[in-house]
């Protein structure tokens, strides 16, 4: 079954998902990585998730919860993005978030990068698919390099945060 499998499931926004997206997107923590600026309010969390049903076509973005499935009932743990969808070109950026800090590093990510992969290619025809990484993320590196991710460049002075300007990598995986 596309997007899911014995241990995970992605899944569309739903309104229940309110509290924790805007626990998540205010988490000052990750405001460098998301290149977050300001708070959000629940007000415009909501009229996001509202508004998340709208045609990839046309959003050009596609954000979804990242669900453990545990014998208690699923447990939502994250997010994964795809944002700038070219149909064109057949490519798509994505990032991920497990925002919970008990469920990093236990292999989830990687398995999320292999359900939406299989996702793009199968449902979008997508041929590739790129990430930004800050080069001080070490663990979003190895993530992406062990699923095959070809570290294309560094681009410097990429990103300004609060510390100043940061080189990122730039890397591909063609599917």
């Amino acid at each position: 079954m596309l997007l899911e499998n014995e241990s995970l499931k992605l899944r569309a926004l739903e309104p229940a998902d309110l509290e924790l997206l805007y626990e998540w997107e205010n988490n000052t923590e990750i405001w460098g990585i998301s290149n977050t600026l300001a708070p959000f309010s629940k007000y415009v969390l909501h009229q996001y998730i509202e508004n998340s049903h709208r045609d990839l076509l046309e959003s050009k973005q596609l954000r979804l919860i990242i669900e453990l499935k545990l014998p208690s009932g699923n447990e939502a743990i994250g997010t994964v993005d795809l944002f700038e969808i070219d149909f064109y070109n057949k490519r798509a950026g994505i990032g991920i978030l497990i925002a919970d800090t008990r469920h990093r590093k236990k292999g989830y990510a990687n398995l999320t990068v292999q359900l939406l992969e299989d996702y793009v290619v199968k449902q979008l025809d997508l041929n590739q698919l790129y990430c930004h990484i800050d080069m001080d993320n070490k663990a979003s590196l190895n993530l992406f390099k062990n699923a095959g991710y070809e570290l294309i460049g560094i681009l410097k002075n990429w990103k300004k945060n609060f510390d100043g300007w940061k080189d990122v990598y730039f890397l591909q995986h063609i599917l």
